[in-house]
């Protein structure tokens, strides 16, 4: 089952609105057949790691990280398909909160007399599939809050755009963690004053650019920006708050930022920046189920405050910025209490640790 959950990741934020699900199937201590869920979501994990075992797979254990699908949709059963090539056990690891399938898959497979074990690395195989499970349960995407910190606990210099403060290590896990991801949010100050892309960059992962989207009240990105420059490339959203009541001049301006951005290929959304549940309901309807803030300080408190902040990846560099730093929220003496540490890891000279929640 660990292998099958290290599978599933294979193919985080690829998978449109369905789950990043992995399988194994093994016969005789060997695996004869394995696969994830296809790039866009089709087809399942169970069905192509099925086709690879072919007449192998009867009277085989099939390893699977979510439970089989049960209901009609675009493509048959996973379970009737496990049933058909007559494996004899199948081993679960989530059972599926989706009302369609919850409970039907396992009941199907053992009316057909297969053996069904489920709960099996429960928490492990619930945390790759963190971002479909808080979507099914919560109607939200499952959010990650990524911050870089200073020795001295800061995330940036006032004034002075993008401060490194971690190494070339660190920065290319980060590209790995967007890469997982379905969309990316920074605030208009960090776009204004960094002018990032955030696409994610590594070698082999340059097609695997979440949606990237900018909390920006007033439309005030500039269009010269790389983001609006590569809206069309790789997607764009634009939050935006409502023009002031009443005040026929604001309006239109903030109108003709609009088009001007609709023309670059943007899509702006209207939605109140001081409750991000709102925008996060939004972007559960659009199918996006995870989401990684990366910046700034601001945008952060707001998820935070909100209450809507399921993991914290903090990155310490060894450096310190001193005088005229700007503040991290959140740092590893002032973790909200709901959160647990999972793990530290080294990256370079710089160190992450990783905080969670339950759900």
């Amino acid at each position: 089952m660990a292998a099958a959950i290290r599978l599933s990741r294979w193919h985080l934020g690829l998978t449109n609105t369905n789950p990043s699900v992995g399988c194994l199937i093994v016969k005789d201590g060997a695996v004869i057949g394995r696969a994830v869920t296809a790039l866009d979501g089709r087809p399942h994990a169970e069905p192509q790691a099925l086709a690879e075992a072919g007449e192998a797979a009867k009277g085989a254990t099939a390893y699977v990280t979510l439970e089989p699908c049960s209901h009609y949709g675009k493509t048959p059963p996973c379970a009737e398909a496990l049933i058909a090539y007559g494996v004899a056990r199948v081993v679960i690891s989530v059972t599926d909160p989706d009302q369609r399938v919850s409970g039907r898959g396992i009941a199907m497979l053992r009316d057909a007399g297969i053996e069904v074990d489920a709960g099996i690395l429960e928490e492990e195989g619930r945390r790759s599939l963190a971002g479909y499970l808080m979507r099914q349960t919560r109607n939200r995407p499952y959010v990650t809050l990524k911050l870089a910190v200073s020795a001295d606990g800061m995330i940036g210099k006032t004034g002075e755009g993008q401060v490194r403060i971690t190494g070339d290590v660190a920065r290319a896990q980060v590209q790995v963690v967007r890469a997982e991801s379905d969309a990316i949010l920074v605030g208009i100050g960090t776009a204004i004053a960094d002018d990032p892309e955030l696409t994610s960059r590594l070698p082999g992962l340059e097609g695997h650019t979440p949606l990237r989207i900018v909390i920006d009240d007033q439309l005030r990105l500039p269009l010269g920006s790389k983001l609006v420059k590569t809206a069309q490339q790789y997607g764009l959203m634009v939050v935006a708050g409502h023009p002031p009541p009443f005040d026929e001049n604001a309006d239109k301006a903030f109108m003709g930022r609009r088009a001007a951005l609709d023309a670059a290929g943007a899509e702006v959304l209207q939605s109140n920046s001081s409750e991000p549940g709102e925008l996060l309901e939004a972007l559960a309807t659009r199918g996006i189920s995870s989401l990684l803030v990366e910046g700034g300080a601001r945008t952060a408190q707001r998820f935070l405050a909100a209450d809507l902040v399921d993991r914290i990846l903090l990155f310490q560099g060894p450096g310190t910025i001193g005088e005229g730093g700007i503040e991290s929220p959140v740092t590893k003496t002032n973790i909200p209490a709901s959160f647990r540490h999972i793990r530290a890891s080294r990256f370079g000279d710089d160190r992450c640790d990783e905080f969670e929640r339950g759900f």
